[in-house]
């Protein structure tokens, strides 16, 4: 039987075991009596395609959903957890793929406002100084006075990470923890976790897609297929091509589009001497020079922060330039609806949840944004055709592997992956765009969805699109582009191809060294 009332919030890891777990959603079965034990002091992953239930199981760890069957085992008793409080009770603490920073506050205050026991009056001098005592200890330094909306995605990450650190949580579930990292920042915050983990003060349960993640800082495995146990074991007794076989049923080869040899087509998109700010005012990128040619992929490679995001934001029009300019195809191009659509300018967005969709209307609705006011989703110019959205939705939907209800679900309630898919199916779905501007195309993407799109990326580059790649991903990078620039601190400051390219260099380049 359940246990209602929590324990005093422990000072150390307490072993968790799922028994048998089952969530419905209707006659939707997603998670089919799931079992796993995560003992004190490892770090166990949970790994899975897109789909695969695992944000379903670790919701009801953490109280948002409630299981109809199955038991939740924390410190040997079963335990009933009906809210992220309850968790917290248990020292459990998640970090989320979606990022839950409140934009306006800065770290400090979001950090502060993290704790259920927060005061009614608060004494900022003296949380000020706790904070700044619990930094010192950090595993990296974050500005407490900056706003969480001028951090850049990787800054972010790590905000929220810190905030599971500061609220002294010990089963840390992490979901999808590097995917706005770069490989080396990776390491660090993964490297620092195990730290802790090793010396018994955390337990980690880790959502992953990188089976270098899995083999470099895992002990144990759980694979997840279609809402049901496909495999689990200790990570030493296991090979990737194990998992893979367990995640997707067998073995199969990959379907990656080879690159077409190709003379560099003319020049498509073209940023001259571009300057912007940040929010703040403070300059983000500083006379930016780049062309980008018909037919090629050039990729931007660089630590997270480093202008990235505003550079992408200017080109898509979110952002002013303060100085310079933009030209697609030898004319001047200020973004708007208009020239998007004349040019074939189309955008893969970071964070499409929040810069390329609305939550709350539907996947159809979503899709259709590019092309409801035209023929054939509008009649006679007015009278917009719901059900020709739905039918081009539907189609899309099944192109790209979409997974939801129906066409009529909220965006908002689809996974990570799902909504990156819907995005992809709008963007890329019609196949007319001459040029593609791409923001970490693949954040929080299985692997499956990982291969699909950078075959579609190829594709485009293949029939002589030209492809703005920005990723902090450095291996897709390199699988990618064919020519591979870095920017730091709002410059692009070397250049190379992937044949010639030495990682040390990069690497030094990146760090602004």
């Amino acid at each position: 039987m359940n246990v209602a009332t929590p324990i005093a919030r422990p000072d150390h890891p307490l072993p968790l075991e799922l028994v048998n777990v089952t969530k419905r959603f209707g006659s939707f079965v997603a998670n089919d009596a799931i079992s796993l034990k995560i003992p004190p002091g490892t770090c166990h992953a949970l790994i899975g395609e897109n789909g695969a239930g695992k944000s379903t199981l670790v919701k009801c760890i953490m109280g948002f959903h409630v299981a109809e069957e199955g038991d939740i085992i924390i410190g040997g008793r079963s335990r009933d957890i009906r809210s992220p409080y309850d968790a917290y009770q248990f020292g459990i603490g998640m970090v989320y793929q979606h990022f839950t920073l409140v934009p306006a506050m800065t770290v400090a205050e979001n950090l502060v406002l993290s704790r259920p026991d927060t005061p009614a009056f608060i004494d900022w001098k003296f949380e000020l100084a706790r904070l700044q005592e619990f930094m010192r200890t950090a595993p990296f330094a974050v500005d407490l006075n900056t706003p969480a909306s001028q951090l850049a995605a990787g800054q972010k990450q790590k905000v929220e990470i810190l905030k599971q650190l500061y609220l002294q949580s010990r089963i840390l579930i992490l979901d999808e923890p590097t995917s706005v990292l770069t490989p080396a920042e990776a390491d660090e915050v993964l490297g620092l976790i195990k730290q802790k983990v090793t010396a018994g003060e955390l337990s980690v349960l880790l959502i992953t897609h990188k089976f270098r993640e899995v083999f470099g800082f895992c002990d144990e495995v759980t694979v997840l297929r279609r809402g049901k146990l496909a495999g689990a074991g200790k990570v030493k007794d296991l090979s990737a091509d194990d998992m893979a076989a367990m995640m997707m049923g067998g073995q199969r080869e990959a379907k990656l589009v080879a690159k077409s040899v190709r003379p560099r087509g003319p020049a498509a998109l073209e940023l001259k001497n571009l300057c912007a700010n940040k929010d703040s005012g403070v300059p983000a990128i500083a006379g930016v020079n780049l062309t980008v040619h018909e037919g090629e992929v050039v990729g931007i490679a660089g630590v997270s922060g480093n202008g990235q995001r505003e550079l992408v934001e200017v080109i898509a029009g979110q952002r002013p330039a303060t100085s310079g300019a933009v030209s697609v195809h030898g004319e001047p191009y200020g973004a708007s609806r208009r020239e998007a659509f004349e040019h074939k300018v189309f955008l893969l967005p970071e964070e499409p949840l929040r810069n390329g969709c609305v939550p709350a209307m539907s996947v159809a609705e979503n899709i259709a944004f590019r092309c409801f006011d035209r023929h054939p989703l509008t009649k006679l110019r007015t009278l917009v055709s719901r059900a020709a959205i739905r039918n081009l939705a539907q189609g899309l939907i099944t192109r790209f592997a979409v997974k939801t209800r129906s066409t009529e679900t909220p965006i908002g309630d689809l996974s990570g992956g799902n909504v990156q898919r819907a995005v992809l199916a709008r963007e890329l779905g019609p196949g007319t765009a001459r040029v593609l501007v791409t923001a970490n195309p693949c954040f929080g993407l299985d692997f499956a969805a990982v291969e699909t799109i950078h075959g579609l990326l190829t594709e485009a580059r293949n029939r002589g699109v030209a492809v703005l790649l920005v990723s902090e991903d450095l291996d897709e990078l390199l699988a990618l582009a064919d020519r591979l620039i870095v920017i730091s601190h709002g410059e692009l400051v070397y250049e190379t191809t992937p044949a010639e390219a030495d990682i040390k260099t990069i690497g030094h380049q990146m760090a602004g060294h």
